[in-house]
């Protein structure tokens, strides 16, 4: 069964899914209101839907693909996302060329408006479609004639006035803020209105996609970018509706697909708009139900930082609203950035904010932090990449009819991922620079470094044998869109690089057996490095370190090396340019601009998208992202799934130095020996240090605690509960995060006492809450003495427990020792701050 993206809920829920190095993430900030109430949402089911063309089209007898059945992933409580949308019944495709749409292919757009006359259907004219301005694809057209101009199309036409001057139907644009953009008022030509490109969606914004394929199956699938009111306003799509009774609710929309066969009506082949009626006629289409966008929290709410981890963001933006109304819970602000930084602050400030993060504590002094593991997630390599098939009379023919279509498998391994991140293919420098010191000396003498992954027998040799006919040329196959800044991510992907032996004789300067070398600027061989000094890994980031530049000339601006590959913002935005086909490409220079500088290229579409990016499970999972499937220390290929991420916790071990906290060590005998287990696992850990002096803030972080690690681990995708991406928590993190957020509540320090009634309170508290007989959030607080924490980590095994978990068995008796030495440690009075 192919590798699917990112967590499928509908498919044994799969794992596939801004500002610099430092975000802030203010999930309350958006629509704080009082008195408002999110409806009660029943636990959470697949709202996949298929909507065939025999039931909604009244003369599907005409239509181009009278057997089509199209299905959408997910249909209610839509976010800014990615779907899966997938069809049978259609017809082998053609693709488009300069002159033609292409024939027999799907068109996809998303629309907020009802049709006045058919409730039921959608009205076209509120279509974020025709940005691209390909054949086939705008939302105006001319006509030979205007003779055969359906009844419905009339008011939107200028009728011909001769030969030379052709009819003209142009369908406007009705936006939901009320402004309509219409090129035709009155049968009269408005002049200097673009109804394709306007203030509210340009080729740069909108998601439409104007070619879909299919294989000489007829089935297909695609990715589409689902937007809100925040990307879009003209479309509106979850803008919270207030009912009469207070309950608030998120405007819907819909996504309609757009059959088109081998020509429109009246000519010889694609070359119209696709809201014309003759052709929109046969579109089916589906209702998205959206969540209201923003947090509803009464005015007055406590508000709370929380700060570090990206790999939570997902998690946490579902369960701020049910955290906010509950017992001791508050606003939770949650500022992502270096969790290393993150951790510095909460173990030594009064008052900090809570952290977020994978890793302990790694700083000078002692750790007093008490850690609570709250998520368990990971990285993931998502891609987008579709098929060209060299046209060498030796490409098979099979190979040839699936031009266009997506690759929905691939593998790394750590040397692969080596490469990516080593800017080791030529590619990935700029063209006309000079890149001799990858061994090459001219177009017709490259060398043995392959242009870009693609090219790599490396590559070719682990992966599907359709690799090898492919012609993909492109800079963003040749490196991996990664994040700037500080990371635990990026210290763990490094791990898995230097794991592996070829990888770290390759990044020696060592050429594999196919004669390929490292980049020498990334060399970790201050022999080999012209710096003269070795690249440092593992490290907590990702440096372009060839100072490689193409020099400036009469008509352009230099490029460096970031310039050429920029950086991401963050794990989010690789999982979001995949989607969208954004490979992050140079443009052309523009002369015009104040200052001169370069342009970005615009995205590619669906059928010629080329994109590798680093990104989490969880942003992966939203954006419906394909993941790549990585060779593990056991020798197996294996991709992010629910199984395999909790395959790699039950391997986890402990941090040298600090017992609480686990992770995937890929050079440990148990790493080696998990099958099954996904290499870039990732806990999170919600970590501040008991001693901090507001007991409304310890019980304010206590309770989000409690919550995320119980209610929390629901998965799906109601409010309140776990997003794909994330795997529930194994029962012994669970014991050991409600242990944690008691001894967090309580304040104990090395001269706290407690009497054996307040032991006993904690212990029974922290027992219910992890057996399920206690609301979490609500659970009574008391003070607990260090002792009592190994009683609150004795949780029960439960069948969902991996047999061979280490987390299970190490944790309730190695945490004891580790959590109480760290609760043991005497109040720190020396501040340290770090900026975040």
């Amino acid at each position: 069964m192919p590798i699917r993206p990112a967590l499928s809920a509908r498919r044994t829920r799969v794992l596939s899914g801004v500002s610099g190095v430092v975000t802030t993430l203010v999930v309350g900030a958006l629509l704080t209101v009082a008195g408002l109430v999110i409806p009660a949402q029943s636990a959470s089911a697949s709202s996949e839907i298929t909507v065939t063309a025999a039931d909604q089209d009244a003369d599907v007898e005409n239509a181009p693909f009278p057997k089509l059945a199209v299905t959408v992933s997910q249909t209610t409580n839509l976010l800014s996302q990615g779907l899966e949308i997938s069809w049978t019944g259609g017809k082998k495709s053609t693709v488009p060329n300069g002159q033609t749409g292409g024939e027999n292919f799907l068109q996809i757009a998303q629309c907020w408006g009802s049709d006045a006359d058919d409730p039921t259907k959608p009205d076209r004219t509120t279509c974020q479609y025709g940005a691209f301005l390909t054949s086939g694809a705008t939302r105006d057209s001319t006509r030979n004639s205007d003779t055969g101009i359906a009844e419905e199309d009339v008011e939107y036409t200028v009728p011909s006035a001769s030969f030379f001057d052709p009819a003209y139907t142009a369908v406007p644009f009705t936006s939901a803020t009320g402004k309509t953009i219409a090129s035709v008022v009155g049968g009269v030509k408005v002049p200097g209105v673009d109804v394709n490109t306007n203030e509210f969606f340009t080729q740069f914004t909108s998601n439409e996609i104007s070619w879909a394929g299919s294989g000489a199956d007829g089935t297909g699938s695609a990715k589409f970018e689902l937007q809100t009111a925040l990307q879009s306003p003209g479309l509106g799509c979850g803008t919270p509706v207030t009912a009469a009774d207070g309950t608030v609710s998120g405007s819907d929309c819909w996504l309609v697909v757009i059959p088109r066969g081998t020509a429109d009506a009246g000519e010889q082949s694609i070359t119209k708009s696709g809201l014309l009626w003759d052709t929109w006629k046969h579109a089916v289409s589906v209702k998205l139900d959206f969540q209201p966008i923003g947090v509803h929290c009464a005015i007055g709410s406590a508000e709370r930082q929380i700060s570090g981890s990206e790999l939570i963001a997902g998690a946490v933006a579902s369960w701020q609203p049910k955290l906010c109304s509950a017992q001791n819970g508050a606003v939770y602000s949650l500022l992502t950035g270096s969790e290393s930084d993150a951790a510095v602050v909460a173990n030594s400030t009064p008052e900090a904010a809570l952290a977020l993060t994978s890793q302990a504590l790694r700083a000078d002094g002692a750790d007093a932090l008490a850690y609570a593991p709250v998520a368990l997630t990971g990285l993931s390599i998502g891609f987008a990449v579709d098929r060209q098939p060299s046209a060498s009379a030796d490409t098979p023919a099979d190979v040839s009819a699936r031009a266009r279509l997506p690759f929905e498998t691939l593998k790394l391994t750590p040397r692969l991922v080596a490469k990516l991140l080593t800017n080791s293919y030529l590619d990935s420098l700029p063209y006309d620079s000079d890149r001799t010191h990858l061994n090459y000396v001219s177009s017709a003498d490259p060398g043995k470094n392959a242009r870009n992954i693609t090219f790599d027998p490396d590559f070719l040799a682990i992966n599907d044998p359709e690799w090898a006919y492919q012609r993909i040329v492109s800079p963003s196959m040749s490196d991996l869109l990664v994040p700037q800044g500080r990371s635990n991510g990026a210290s763990a992907l490094w791990e898995y690089v230097m794991s592996d032996e070829k990888a770290v004789a390759f990044l020696n300067g060592q050429a594999d057996e196919w004669g390929m070398i490292v980049n020498p600027w990334s060399s970790i061989d201050a022999a080999t490095n012209p710096s003269g000094t070795a690249l440092q890994l593992p490290r907590d980031n990702f440096p372009k370190a060839d100072p490689v530049e193409q020099a400036a000339n009469d008509a352009v601006g230099p490029i460096n090396l970031v310039t050429w590959r920029p950086y991401t913002n963050d794990f989010d935005t690789g999982a979001y340019y995949a989607l969208r086909g954004d490979g992050q490409i140079l443009g052309g220079w523009d002369s015009l601009s104040s200052p001169p500088k370069y342009a970005k290229a615009t995205r590619s579409l669906p059928g010629s998208q080329r994109v590798l990016g680093l990104t989490d499970t969880a942003s992966a999972a939203k954006y419906q992202v394909f993941s790549a499937a990585l060779l593990n220390p056991a020798g197996e290929y294996v991709a992010p799934t629910t199984e395999s991420l909790t395959a790699a916790a039950a391997v986890m071990t402990a941090s040298s130095g600090q017992a609480q906290v686990y992770g995937f060590d890929p050079e440990s005998a148990a790493a080696k020996g998990a099958t099954t287990a996904y290499p870039l696992a990732m806990p999170v850990y919600a970590a501040t240090n008991p001693a901090i002096g507001q007991a409304g803030l310890r019980a304010s972080y206590a309770a989000f605690i409690r919550y995320a690690a119980t209610t929390g681990q629901t998965p799906g995708t109601d409010i309140g509960q776990l997003p794909d991406g994330y795997a529930p928590i194994p029962e012994g993190w669970k014991a050991q995060a409600l242990a944690a957020a008691s001894v967090i509540e309580s304040g104990v320090t090395a001269t706290t006492q407690s009497s054996p009634s307040q032991a006993s309170a904690v212990s029974q508290s922290s027992a219910s809450s992890a057996s399920g007989t206690l609301d979490p959030v609500a659970a009574a607080s008391a003070p607990s003495a260090t002792g009592d924490v190994v009683m609150a980590l004795a949780g029960k095994a439960t069948p969902d427990d991996p047999a061979s978990s280490a987390i299970e068995a190490a944790v309730p008796g190695s945490l004891l020792a580790g959590l109480a030495s760290a609760l043991l440690v005497p109040f720190i009075t020396r501040i340290r701050r770090r900026v975040l």
